[in-house]
């Protein structure tokens, strides 16, 4: 099985060739040459927001194990913990778009959705329902639905 048949089984991805390595125009060439060094700097400040992260979820956990009472957890604590568990996990996934983005000619469409399907559950997971109008839930559930919809038509096989 060839390189295309593998993308092709792993859902629609499509062709980009946004910031070439060889173009015509020199001046063009030497830009996409700067804008891929600013997407490394991307990549590398992602991983040290990763890193902060994982701090943060270590903080978080230890904070609320010693809050009185001491050991025990309240429903308010598990969400906060959640919270920072999810933002940990979106800021891997982005970092994931950002490598795939430098490092293939393919636009994954599907981890792009996924990423953002990703960050609408932990809007949803830390949600304080006391204070969200009824507005903000039906435009949560929407995105939720669009991006649910859209996830499963961009895996559907052909």
């Amino acid at each position: 099985m060839d390189r295309q048949d593998d993308d092709l089984n792993h859902g629609p991805q499509l062709l980009h060739d946004e910031l070439p390595k060889e173009h015509e125009d020199p001046l063009i060439r030497r830009l996409h040459l700067v804008i891929r060094f600013a997407i490394k700097v991307l990549a590398v400040l992602m991983v040290l927001v990763i890193i902060w992260g994982v701090l943060d979820v270590i903080y978080v956990l230890y904070s609320r194990f010693i809050a009185p009472p001491v050991m025990l957890f309240e429903v308010s604590d598990i969400f906060v913990i959640f919270g920072a568990f999810m933002v940990v996990l979106i800021a891997v996934e982005i970092f994931i778009n950002i490598r795939l983005y430098l490092g293939t000619n393919l636009l994954p469409i599907r981890l792009v959705v996924a990423t953002a399907l990703m960050a609408i559950a932990r809007k949803v997971i830390i949600l304080d329902i006391a204070t969200v109008t009824a507005q903000q839930m039906l435009a949560i559930a929407a995105v939720v639905l669009a991006l649910g919809v859209t996830h499963w038509l961009v895996g559907k096989e052909n």
